[in-house]
């Protein structure tokens, strides 16, 4: 798979970059350490002028790349989603169970990612810590609803829909799929965060990060109670 995955060409909404940043060498070195640099600092204290100085280029020419911050943080979550997308596909294809793609959905949505997979100008791990920590800073903003038109979100709500199809082959009763399946992604990724840094919010057992464990049994149990 991860062979695969370094062939891939994720695509991405032009409505979020100025010019594609896989264009281009720059634009590759501007989204690794930018990577690198938000993975360190945060979003909060990123800023393009810092960039600028980690890549040795004035900060205009990441201009030339991104609008904005904002639009870089949708970039890279984006990507993500998109990388996710292709993720699950690739490890539902020739899965004829419902129940045995629902257990492979929910390892997808909940694990850590703990290697990269190839790309050169991406580390998936740094990718995924920023996306956890830092994703819902992309749509909780005055500008959603204008980006949602503009279809930012749909790598996002694609990976939803169809992880919340998996759902309906399993309980096809069941009301709230995109609802359930959007609550054990963002509900994932606080657990992580909490089990690195407050870890009195949530739970280990045998020293182990239990979430994926967690959320299969919130799931199975949510699904099975509906078809009684």
């Amino acid at each position: 798979m991860k062979e695969l995955l370094h062939t891939v060409r994720l695509q991405i909404n032009p409505s979020v970059y100025i010019k594609n940043p896989e264009s281009t060498e720059l634009g590759k070195k501007i989204m690794t350490e930018g990577i690198n640099l938000i993975d360190k600092i945060g979003y909060e204290d990123f800023t393009f002028r810092k960039l600028g100085q980690k890549i040795g280029s004035p900060e205009a020419s990441v201009y030339r790349y991104f609008q904005s911050k904002q639009k870089f943080l949708l970039y890279l979550t984006s990507w993500y989603w998109a990388w996710m997308d292709y993720r699950l596909e690739f490890a539902i294809a020739n899965i004829n169970s419902p129940n045995q793609k629902l257990e492979r959905t929910i390892n997808l949505l909940t694990e850590r990612v703990t290697e990269d997979s190839n790309f050169t100008f991406m580390n998936i791990v740094k990718l995924s810590r920023i996306v956890f920590t830092e994703s819902s800073k992309s749509y909780l903003n005055k500008e959603v609803d204008e980006q949602n038109k503009q279809g930012v979100y749909l790598g996002y709500k694609q990976l939803v829909g169809k992880a919340s199809g998996i759902i309906m082959e399993v309980s096809p009763k069941y009301k709230y799929p995109n609802m359930l399946i959007s609550t054990v992604i963002e509900g994932a990724h606080l657990q992580h965060f909490f089990a690195e840094h407050l870890p009195k919010l949530t739970n280990k057992t045998n020293g182990n990060d239990d979430v994926k464990k967690f959320y299969h049994e919130l799931v199975l149990k949510t699904i099975t109670a509906n078809k009684k």
